[in-house]
């Protein structure tokens, strides 16, 4: 069974730092992307930043400069590196993996985990 475990959200002033970590746990079929998306209230889920298993990497333009996505193959760990946070990245980060399975593709989806940003 599938497992994303998600760690590294909390309370941090404007300016501050974070990371999160995102351990999947229980894959047998070959991750293709990992990454890891927000939601804020009254907003749609986006995109934060994507790594390949190529180590090929795609931001939201809002974090470029900002945040740094990372990846452990060898742990099938992906990271965000959160630096200068702003008020507005506050929401609830989702750890997300796509797995390939030889026929089709899956996504997978972590608990999330709540970043704040106070001002």
């Amino acid at each position: 069974q599938v497992q994303l475990v998600e760690s590294g959200g909390g309370l941090v002033q404007a300016g501050g730092s974070l990371r999160l970590s995102c351990a999947a746990n229980g894959i047998i079929f070959t991750i293709n992307a990992m990454g890891w998306y927000r939601q804020a209230p009254g907003k749609q889920r986006e995109l934060v930043a994507q790594i390949t298993s190529r180590g090929s990497t795609n931001y939201a333009e809002s974090v470029k400069g900002r945040f740094t996505i990372s990846r452990a193959n060898a742990k099938n760990t992906v990271y965000l590196q959160m630096n200068s946070l702003k008020p507005e990245d506050t929401a609830v980060y989702y750890c997300n993996v796509v797995v390939f399975n030889g026929l089709a593709f899956h996504d997978y989806w972590g608990q999330g985990t709540q970043v704040t940003v106070s001002s």
